[in-house]
């Protein structure tokens, strides 16, 4: 891998170079093994440690089929979903693999006793296989997480719509926490000029999963004026929906844990803020009955922000914590858009507040291939920035989803894979000048 890395960190070498390099016969990547799925039996998830199911292994390079690209990662980060399959949670990948396996002759490679994780990374095309005719070795490019076999009608008008939809590194082997991944060629975007390797790789799935779920008309199609309460507004998903709402001319509230939380926020452009926890709203009595008047009491905190004015969108993904109080503040006719549900899946609310007061609960999935091109682009305009708070090394890419578990972070959590150190990258230094102050604010600098 040495050649690989020194041709990329060069910045010199050309297609021709990259196509000439030799495709090591194995790479370092971040798995989980199949026979330790019930190491954290019996324990509650907060307990379930990710340090130690999640190895650092040496494993074969996958052979490249048709239409599909292999990629050295030479950064990526961590995601929720990463989480969860580091605690097997709420149920094992090694099911989504088996059921992959299945479909088709080429799906076989990716059923094994160890999966390769991840789902964003930034880096460079080593090999196209054939059908690939956008991209070459050589190409610097982010991958955005969507795995789609596009064979069936249903997934043409929105291709998150396919039966064979499913998320890259989460739902299919190879994922973007290694040196190598292997993509499908339409997953690969181009990489932001102005940002460094991790900066790059740090918005993918978040940014398209925040521009789907509130700015598309598969999501919220939010709209300028629009009163936007978002949940976890400091972090890797709330923090691109907190810009996305500042730039569409839109009103965020932005809940955060903690004052740092809350600068981050304002640093993004958001001027109303609620500190959960400072104001202490507990919207459960106890683990079965939810309390009414914190989500009253919610309800007239955000009036008093916004002057009267109830919320048009609620941005959810806590899920099972703040949903009954979701659905109670949104006005008459909103929209509550949810995805994640990473306080818990099983939702619970009061119907009476949603039907009587004709409000809509939208689910949303990350985002289909021009959803998170239009996200990408943002990035590469400099319209939204990186919100990557911590770097790690590939080695410790248990410690990193361990932070990300317990919320010990803010933004996103980065990981550097091939790069040898942080900051590199960079081809536009010009344009980053530009944006270097907003750069770094977002990130908490």
């Amino acid at each position: 891998m040495d050649a690989i890395r020194d041709a990329i960190v060069s910045g010199q070498a050309s297609a021709e170079d990259f196509a000439a390099l030799p495709i090591p016969e194995s790479y370092r990547g971040i798995t989980v093994h199949k026979n330790e799925v019930d190491m954290f039996d019996g324990m509650e998830s907060r307990d379930k440690d990710p340090r130690r199911s999640l190895h650092l292994d040496d494993v074969p390079v996958p052979e490249l089929g048709p239409g599909e690209a292999l990629i050295a990662v030479m950064a990526s980060s961590i995601n929720y979903n990463s989480v969860w399959t580091s605690i097997f949670e709420p149920v094992s990948t090694f099911g989504f693999l088996e059921r992959y396996g299945r479909s088709h002759e080429m799906a076989k490679r990716h059923d094994l006793p160890y999966h390769v994780i991840g789902s964003d990374a930034a880096g460079v095309v080593l090999r196209v296989g054939p059908g690939v005719n956008t991209w070459k070795p050589g190409d610097e490019v982010v991958a955005h997480c969507l795995s789609v076999e596009l064979e069936s009608p249903l997934g043409h008008n929105d291709t998150m719509l396919d039966p064979e939809q499913r998320i890259w590194g989460f739902e299919t082997n190879f994922g973007g926490l290694a040196e190598v991944a292997l993509v499908k060629a339409n997953q690969l975007l181009p990489k932001p000029k102005h940002l460094t390797w991790e900066e790059a790789a740090s918005p993918g799935l978040v940014n398209s999963t925040a521009y789907r779920q509130l700015v598309s008309r598969n999501g919220a199609g939010m709209k300028q004026g629009d009163v936007v309460l978002i949940w976890g507004a400091s972090g890797g998903l709330g923090s691109y929906a907190t810009q996305m709402a500042v730039n569409g001319g839109a009103i965020p509230i932005c809940v955060v844990s903690s004052p740092e939380k809350a600068d981050l926020c304002r640093a993004m452009g958001a001027d109303l803020i609620i500190d959960r926890r400072a104001e202490d709203y507990r919207f459960w009595k106890d683990d079965t009955t939810q309390d009414p008047k914190e989500w009253q009491r919610l309800g007239k905190r955000i009036r008093e922000l916004t002057g009267g004015d109830d919320v048009d969108i609620v941005f959810e993904h806590p899920g099972r914590e703040t949903f009954g109080a979701s659905v109670y503040v949104t006005r008459k006719g909103g929209t509550i858009v949810t995805c994640a549900s990473t306080s818990g899946y099983m939702h619970e609310y009061d119907n009476r507040y949603l039907w009587m007061n004709l409000k809509r609960i939208v689910g949303s999935h990350f985002a289909n291939y021009r959803e998170a091109y239009e996200a990408n682009r943002l990035i590469s305009r400099g319209l939204i920035h990186p919100t990557l708070s911590k770097t790690f090394p590939l080695e410790q890419t248990g410690e990193a989803a361990y932070e990300v578990h317990r919320n010990l972070h803010q933004g996103k959590v980065g990981v550097l894979a091939l790069a040898p150190e942080a900051g590199l990258g960079v081809r536009d230094e010009e344009f980053r000048a530009r944006h270097l102050t907003e750069i770094n604010r977002f990130a908490g600098a």
